[in-house]
């Protein structure tokens, strides 16, 4: 075994919305539960124009949200998931279905 080279992903020329989203969208178990992507980019917030990482559904049918990062960007990132979630918290069965 060998110590491994810290470096970021920026770095390495990876990108959130190219890389890291798309891995994420294709083996969401990576985020350590079973999950089920519905959208990416997901814009359906009336008012806004936030687009909301990957919106998912867990194995029980409760909305996930992902709101990805791959540095330290500077930004609350704690904030922008609960803005999400309060966006996200009056959709409805139906609304998830036509989604």
């Amino acid at each position: 075994m060998s110590k491994l080279k810290e470096m970021r992903f920026s770095d390495l020329q990876l990108r959130e919305r190219d890389h890291l989203q798309e891995w994420l969208a294709a083996a969401p178990e990576a985020l350590g539960e079973e999950l089920l992507i519905v959208q990416k980019e997901f814009d359906g917030f009336a008012d806004t124009r936030e687009r909301l990482d990957l919106l998912a559904l867990d194995s029980e049918g409760r909305l996930v949200i992902i709101e990805n990062k791959l540095d330290d960007s500077g930004r609350d990132v704690v904030w922008q998931a609960a803005k999400y979630a309060a966006y996200c918290s009056s959709l409805k069965k139906a609304d998830i279905i036509e989604i």
